[in-house]
């Protein structure tokens, strides 16, 4: 006698079926890689942006089945009433969802920040602004502003000061306030205790040894010689003499490209010509690198007060102690130069 068919299995499996077949389509649209690409991409959302110009950014790096479920998470949300700004990571293997979900509540990606040892603040917003969702201007506004820099205990003169290059970690979307403030801490950070003693026996304040350092940078790019530089620096301030730093002719010129610097240039009216003017400058005539202030902090002990570059073109110096010694120094290079045709 043959058993009669359960329609109820029957009807399970067809259940079962239907439903293994929505869960696998869910799975495909939802769970499976979001990104063509096959390497981590980034999405930068701006407080410009509205839901569907967020899609729309993401459809450049989305493939198609992704960015419809992308939209669809979008339709059925809330998401376009609270846009959270911010730079978010996708990497190859994200769905939908999981990238629907950081968008959203906002976790984002931090930007490896680098700190450049550059001239001129100007060249400083170039980077920084390149790499933040803050504008150039916005942040050198705030540099040149008096009372921002007094807040951070500045001048617009000297708040180069604050800024030891170094890579660091911000968020994308963090305000030039919170950047400042950011980068304030880890200028506290990097000032120890050992740091801020040497400084002390230099009767020197951070201020005045980044000052100098920005010099010594100037000077040469043999971190070796820096110390010795630096000692010969620190002498002549010592000594109440100019400084007679030819970087700082550079500086008061906006001329850094100068490779040689002419009598006429020492009368340059500015409070950064250390021919004219005792003392450091009112301020660092660069971002000086960590090797340079260092260097400052651990300059070498010599009774040196004059350098003049090598006539080899090394990138070191002559040292003299006397100014006759200097003059002989000085006639070597400048000969040098002019075998070279260096104007």
């Amino acid at each position: 006698m043959k058993k009669k068919k359960n329609p109820q299995k029957k009807y399970f499996y067809l259940a079962l079926g239907c439903i293994t077949i929505i869960a696998g389509i869910i799975y495909y649209y939802f769970f499976t890689a979001i990104s063509a690409k096959s390497t981590t991409q980034y999405l930068y959302i701006d407080q410009d942006d509205t839901a569907d110009s967020v899609c729309v950014k993401l459809a450049s790096i989305s493939n198609s089945h992704g960015i419809t479920a992308f939209r669809t998470l979008v339709r059925h949300s809330s998401y376009g009433k609270n846009i959270r700004t911010g730079r978010y990571e996708i990497t190859p293997s994200n769905g939908a969802f999981t990238v629907f979900r950081k968008i959203k509540s906002g976790m984002q990606a931090p930007v490896n920040l680098t700190i450049p040892s550059v001239r001129t603040l100007d060249k400083l917003a170039d980077a920084v602004a390149g790499k933040m969702m803050f504008s150039k201007e916005e942040l050198l506004n705030a540099l040149n502003d008096n009372e921002t820099c007094r807040k951070y205990g500045y001048t617009p003169q000297t708040i180069s000061c604050m800024f030891i290059p170094n890579t660091y970690d911000l968020y994308w979307n963090s305000s030039v306030d919170k950047f400042l403030d950011k980068m304030s801490e880890e200028s506290k950070k990097f000032w120890t205790f050992e740091r801020k003693n040497k400084a002390k026996a230099m009767e020197l304040t951070p201020v005045q040894v980044i000052t100098l350092a920005s010099i010594v940078d100037e000077e040469t790019a043999n971190d070796g010689e820096k110390p010795m530089i630096a000692g010969m620096y620190y002498n002549r301030l010592k000594e109440n003499m100019p400084l007679q730093a030819d970087p700082t002719i550079k500086f008061a010129l906006k001329k850094f490209e100068l490779k040689r610097i002419y009598h006429n240039m020492l009368n340059t009216d500015s409070p950064y010509n250390t021919y004219r003017n005792t003392g450091l400058p009112p301020g660092p005539i660069r971002i000086p690198t960590v090797k340079g202030i260092d260097a400052v902090l651990n300059y070498v002990h010599h009774d040196y007060l004059y350098m003049c570059a090598k006539e080899d073109f090394s990138g070191t110096h002559n040292f003299a102690r006397t100014y006759e010694e200097h003059k002989q120094n000085a006639a070597k290079y400048s000969k040098a130069l002019n075998e070279r045709g260096i104007n």
